[in-house]
């Protein structure tokens, strides 16, 4: 029960508003340390109640003390995404309904002027990506001097987009005496320990669950496939078949994304897209319309796969293979929240399996196979697998291919091609000469965020 943190009444009726009555593991860790005045670095699984875990005793420690409201910013949340953002403020703002606090979102793609105009306010909450309120900083906006509390949401993700310098410089501009939450999937990132150093007094580490570790109330299958049309037909046959309210279908590439989100489209299967091209007023409407049920379905790149406010997801359908157990964790981690069971699939080719075993391995869990009738994959996985259920062969066939080069070279340079070109056709070969030596070009495909 919150009642026995000793939170300030107006906290408990914020809680209270959201309809809370037991604190998760992570909750009942983080508040007394964080209520002490400890720093903290957190990790623990995706929906499990991180962001309550530091907005908790943020409120409390601005309602419990005088604080001079016309002092600047107060408690500053960095996050790497505009959809984090709107969540958070989301969840401070019902928290701190009973307060006079005011919280306020500064993220790109919002007019600056207008944010501007926010800052005169004094909100005493604000919840911010990095780049825009460097900005803000940068050109007097902003006013940190009097901040208490920073809270560093998602760390891992803010330095896998580039954001560590700006986070430093944004931390310059605050004092020393400020209190400092980092919270991350997990702590073992290569960049987190640095920005550990740099900012956090003697911090509290508080680890919840294994760092590596499966929200367990999602089943996790996998349905072979021979290429991506096979793919395009299993992720229609799927949702025209399901009884799923709330899918999420996720992309490597925008590009994909933005085709299989028109390919469900024909099929009449009522879908939207979310990726990086989109403006913030765009990325609102899409994620309104799964929350309010006009659309079945959003195909989303990876940048939709950390922050984004969409209740009681059904299915997340993995079109493509995340590159990481770690983006496996954030993609699936969209649906089986609040106690809620979810269910992820993840469409497998030949050339997939080798990651796909990979992230099996890494998260310590396993794929269930499943085939969908009158769509079975001829493909069956690899004939030979190694120990660790890798496909086998591989490396072989590479090394074979090395040794042959290299006894066609000892020979002359004659391949056995080049003899039978010889015999058959009676025609040489295009020369160096003729062909300028060159191979056309091929035109790189962009990468999505």
């Amino acid at each position: 029960m919150f009642e026995e943190f000793n939170l300030d009444h107006r906290v408990n009726l914020g809680v209270s508003e959201l309809g809370l009555q037991t604190a998760t593991e992570v909750q009942a860790r983080t508040l007394p340390l964080a209520l002490a005045g400890r720093d903290l670095s957190i990790s623990a699984e995706t929906g499990s109640g991180k962001t309550l875990a530091y907005l908790v005793p943020t409120l409390h420690k601005l309602l419990s003390s005088p604080v001079d409201r016309n002092a600047g910013t107060l408690a500053l949340v960095l996050v790497p995404t505009r959809e984090l953002a709107r969540q958070v403020v989301k969840h401070c703002r019902a928290l701190a309904s009973k307060s006079p606090i005011q919280v306020q979102a500064i993220t790109g793609g919002a007019d600056f002027k207008y944010q501007r105009s926010l800052f005169r306010k004094n909100p005493e909450v604000i919840v911010a990506t990095p780049g825009r309120l460097l900005e803000h900083c940068e050109r007097g906006s902003a006013d940190l001097g009097a901040l208490q509390t920073l809270v560093l949401d998602e760390a891992d993700r803010m330095l896998d987009l580039g954001f560590r310098e700006d986070v430093l410089k944004i931390a310059g501009y605050a004092p020393d005496t400020k209190q400092v939450l980092m919270l991350s999937a997990t702590l073992k990132h290569k960049g987190l320990s640095g920005v550990a150093r740099s900012l956090l007094k003697d911090p509290e580490s508080v680890a919840v669950g294994r760092v590596r570790q499966a929200h367990s109330s999602i089943a996790h299958q996998r349905i072979l496939a021979d290429n991506p049309a096979h793919k395009d037909k299993l992720l229609t046959a799927l949702l025209q078949s399901g009884d799923y309210q709330r899918t999420l279908v996720f992309a490597n590439k925008r590009n994909t994304a933005s085709r299989l989100g028109a390919l469900l489209r024909r099929a009449d299967v009522r879908s939207d897209t979310l990726h990086g091209d989109l403006s913030t007023e765009e990325r609102k409407r899409v994620i309104a319309r799964i929350n309010d049920g006009k659309v079945q379905a959003v195909c989303a790149s990876d940048v939709a796969a950390r922050g984004i406010d969409i209740s009681r997801v059904d299915l997340v359908i993995n079109y493509d293979m995340p590159h990481n157990g770690e983006d496996y964790l954030h993609r699936t981690g969209r649906t089986g929240r609040a106690g809620h069971t979810g269910l992820a699939i993840s469409l497998v080719t030949a050339a997939d399996w080798n990651l796909m075993i990979g992230i099996q391995r890494y998260l310590d869990i396993s794929f269930e196979h499943r085939a969908f009738p009158g769509l079975k994959a001829r493909y069956a996985g690899p004939k030979k697998v190694k120990s660790s259920g890798k496909a086998a062969g591989s490396k072989n066939k590479a090394a074979g291919s090395k040794k042959k080069q290299t006894k066609n070279k000892a020979s002359g340079g004659r391949s056995a091609d080049s003899k039978r070109s010889k015999r058959t056709t009676g025609k040489s070969r295009p020369t160096a000469t003729q062909n300028n030596g060159f191979a056309p070009l091929m035109k790189k495909k962009p990468k999505d965020e």
